[in-house]
């Protein structure tokens, strides 16, 4: 298995559960923001950079429609990771496989509903910024978690802009992904969410 390949499984382990629900007014209040923000997002396009513990990089694009539909592209095309509203598949044409998960055991179900439930589901993490609001979702199960990190934004849709994630898989591995040139509410064609079968080496 590549390195590339590696990273994209970064999103695949993490299954959202339950954790402890907020009790601050202003966690409340971001929570509400978060909601806001993914409800009001149908689309959403973006570059972005992926970046392991031991400093290797990986970049690509994303797009993004809900509900459930989501398209990660790495460098020239040879891995990608689909989501066509249940299912999550990743391809790999470089060895010629295919793996599939149901997107609602993966840190990406929620996060592309369009009305999504977070009670339960997500936390707002302390932050020393202001201007930051983090959100963890995390599987005591498998020791594993993911943080999104958001910027207030006026501008952005609920008052956030995505801004990245970290997750940390079973084995305490960190994988950071940085986005760039997000757009939101964009058109994106029904194409973007599908495959060509990869051939088999």
């Amino acid at each position: 298995m590549n390195f590339t390949t590696n990273f994209a499984r970064a999103m695949l382990p993490i299954a959202i559960v339950a954790v402890a629900a907020p009790s601050a007014a202003a966690d409340n209040a971001d929570m509400a923001r978060l909601k806001s923000h993914i409800s009001s997002v149908q689309t959403m396009t973006a570059s972005f950079v992926q970046t392991d513990a031991r400093g290797r990089s990986a970049a690509g694009t994303l797009k993004l429609r809900r509900p459930g539909k989501v398209r990660f592209e790495y460098g020239s095309g040879d891995l990608l990771l689909v989501a066509d509203g249940k299912t999550l598949t990743m391809i790999d044409y470089q060895v010629g496989q295919k793996s599939s998960w149901p997107l609602n055991r993966t840190p990406l179900g929620v996060l592309l509903s369009s009305s999504p439930d977070l009670k339960g589901r997500a936390q707002i993490m302390p932050s020393t910024d202001s201007k930051i609001v983090s959100v963890r979702a995390r599987d005591p199960s498998q020791y594993g978690s993911l943080t999104l990190v958001f910027l207030r934004s006026g501008s952005a849709p609920g008052g956030l802009q995505l801004y990245g994630w970290t997750a940390i898989d079973a084995k305490n591995q960190r994988t950071t992904v940085k986005l760039s040139n997000v757009r939101y509410n964009v058109a994106v064609p029904d194409s973007a969410f599908t495959y060509a079968p990869p051939k088999k080496r």
